[in-house]
């Protein structure tokens, strides 16, 4: 069954296998809980994949690139908008620091066009999902049509399809696009309750006065529109192509049970939504790192979840994510792999 977006409905964790795994983890040669978030991401591998026996396939990252109206006008930005498509260049050739992670841990990396404003020749790297050249001015407008937004969430899910269809079972989601922090702020806000000035920070690297005035702009832009209605909505209202993509991305992956591994401030801000969409969705996904980006912090005690990871990153590009991976790879190792007190002839103990 398919949502209104056209997505999958993402099916709850079965609790059948859970004790039989958690037994499992504990008879392994080591005293209980003494792998920490190991044994966790363990069970929870088991859980999504509904065996007592998981393995992860064909590991992925995909990034999605757009452009942002409001960026345009270099208010909340200390990059001009023409970055993005530099970056998706940099990404093309295999430059930047989430192709030589991918490189580095064998992942496959997606590079996805949702909307940047730049028009790129084909090539073989670069998938063309442009919805429009950039969303709209969101201090004027909303940033993009309800139809836009649900061309984008189909648009990703799709791209994870494709993955799947290909043999893969745990994917990461990245995102490049000027002006983005702000986008991300604003969803955090609509859906915590959070003031908007307390959801933005420095992003790309603004100075203190360029942040004060991201923050009035930000306070401007959420005064200007009513409270949208539904996270549908507020995703068109104050999302970009990129965020959009991945709110429908992840929503796919959770359906298809597949793991799905949150990086930092943007793509948590698409969480948000697809959560809001889709609750069950957040038991499907791994949360990579806790990113140095004002505000992720707080996302994620919203959500009531812990990162994987701390390492004061605050990159984008998927980069979180592809740290996480192999960490989540050691976690089905030794599942897989690691004696039991039984099999070993390993004395457990006696209380």
């Amino acid at each position: 069954m398919k949502n209104q977006q056209g997505i999958m409905e993402i099916t709850p964790l079965s609790q059948d296998l859970k004790e039989a795994l958690q037994d499992k983890i504990n008879q392994k040669t080591k005293p209980p809980g003494s792998l920490g978030k190991l044994e966790q991401l363990a069970l929870q591998a088991g859980m999504v994949q509904h065996t007592m026996t998981p393995v992860l396939k064909q590991p992925a990252i995909i990034v999605f690139a757009g452009d942002h109206g409001i960026a345009a006008e270099g208010l909340v930005n200390p990059f001009p908008q023409a970055v993005t498509a530099q970056m998706v260049y940099n990404f093309l050739q295999g430059g930047a620091a989430i192709n030589v992670f991918c490189r580095q841990h064998q992942l496959q990396l997606t590079v996805v066009d949702a909307g940047v404003n730049h028009v790129f020749a084909p090539h073989p790297l670069l998938k063309d999902r442009k919805i429009a050249m950039g969303t709209q001015d969101f201090l004027h407008g909303p940033a993009m049509s309800l139809e836009q937004c649900r061309l984008a969430m189909q648009a990703g899910a799709e791209e994870v399809k494709l993955l799947h269809t290909g043999g893969c079972n745990i994917v990461g989601f990245g995102e490049m696009g000027i002006g983005n922090t702000s986008a991300a702020a604003l969803l955090m806000s609509y859906f915590t309750h959070i003031p908007v000035a307390d959801c933005a920070g420095a992003g790309t690297g603004s100075n203190v006065q360029q942040l004060a005035q991201k923050k009035a702009i930000l306070q401007q832009v959420m005064a200007h529109h009513a409270t949208p209605q539904t996270a549908e909505q507020a995703l068109a209202t104050f999302g970009g192509f990129e965020i959009a993509m991945i709110c429908g991305a992840i929503q796919q992956a959770a359906a298809l049970q597949m793991l799905v591994v949150i990086d930092g401030f943007i793509v948590t801000a698409a969480l948000l939504a697809a959560a809001a969409m889709q609750p069950a969705v957040k038991d499907y996904c791994v949360f990579a790192h806790c990113s140095e980006e004002k505000g992720h912090k707080a996302m994620l005690q919203f959500l009531g979840v812990q990162p994987l990871l701390q390492l004061d990153m605050r990159l984008g590009e998927g980069t979180g994510a592809a740290m996480a991976i192999p960490v989540i790879q050691s976690a089905v190792a030794f599942l897989a792999e690691m004696a039991s007190f039984n099999s070993a002839q390993v004395s457990n103990r006696t209380i």
